[in-house]
């Protein structure tokens, strides 16, 4: 009996040893006992786990960035695109997220990528493309709404790629430059309209004014004498050119 009371001892310190659990500030102990729960989640620091009638299940608490895998979408508009996002979600009750579902983690994976593909196939490709923030928010409330039983909080999620096929790229960048071109054209009609108003007033001060006109005819010509050009163009008065061809008409008549 003396030989066997050391081993009795050693066995059960080494069992109270093993029975000794340490969770980390983010960590939480789900303990079931005789396979039911056992009040509230344990943690952090230390506690006991009286095995083999207690089993513990570790639950981390901290926000978890999911990859979601590109999915083949056909958009309303029937444009086969490939979309992959991102979500970031956290466990809030430690009981729901273990005995609500078998694996909360590839429950949200499958849960965002179904809500992935039936949100973006029914919008057109151009929202798609221009209103990101619109479906992430969408998204995000939708699935949400599906993991709050298994109690955990999806917080955000992204749209991170749509890769389109190559002719559609050329589409966009065609579209694209159009779109460019026609600014550009509207900008210099714009211009245009703005100068000849300009010119229509400038007109009328000179016909009011020939003084006006004159100095100007001046001043065009200091402009062209400062230029290094081997050809000077003088421009004549209108009124002076009228005189010259009456006078000729005269001559030709007497």
């Amino acid at each position: 009996m003396q030989q066997i009371l050391p081993g009795i001892i050693v066995f059960v310190a080494l069992y109270f040893i093993s029975c000794v659990k340490v969770l980390k500030e983010y960590e939480r102990g789900v303990i079931f006992r005789l396979g039911r729960i056992l009040g509230m989640p344990k943690g952090p620091g230390l506690f006991f786990v009286f095995y083999p009638i207690d089993k513990m299940v570790r639950v981390s608490l901290r926000l978890v960035a999911m990859d979601v895998p590109p999915q083949d979408i056909i958009t309303k508009d029937n444009v086969s695109v490939k979309v992959n996002a991102v979500v970031f979600f956290r466990v809030l009750d430690s009981i729901k997220a273990i005995i609500e579902v078998e694996d909360f983690l590839f429950a949200t994976s499958q849960m965002a990528q179904t809500t992935l593909r039936s949100v973006l196939g029914q919008v057109e490709l151009d929202d798609l493309l221009s209103a990101r923030e619109k479906l992430n928010k969408e998204i995000q409330t939708i699935l949400d709404k599906h993991t709050d039983p298994w109690g955990i909080k999806v917080s955000v999620v992204e749209l991170k790629h749509v890769d389109l096929p190559q002719e559609m790229q050329r589409a966009i960048a065609r579209q694209a430059e159009a779109e460019r071109e026609r600014r550009a054209k509207v900008i210099n009609a714009d211009g245009d309209f703005q100068a000849s108003t300009k010119f229509t007033e400038a007109a009328k001060i000179m016909e009011q004014h020939p003084m006006a006109l004159q100095m100007r005819f001046l001043q065009s010509l200091s402009e062209i004498a400062a230029e290094k050009n081997s050809t000077i163009i003088f421009p004549v008065p209108i009124d002076i050119l009228s005189v010259l061809i009456e006078a000729i008409k005269g001559k030709k008549q007497s």
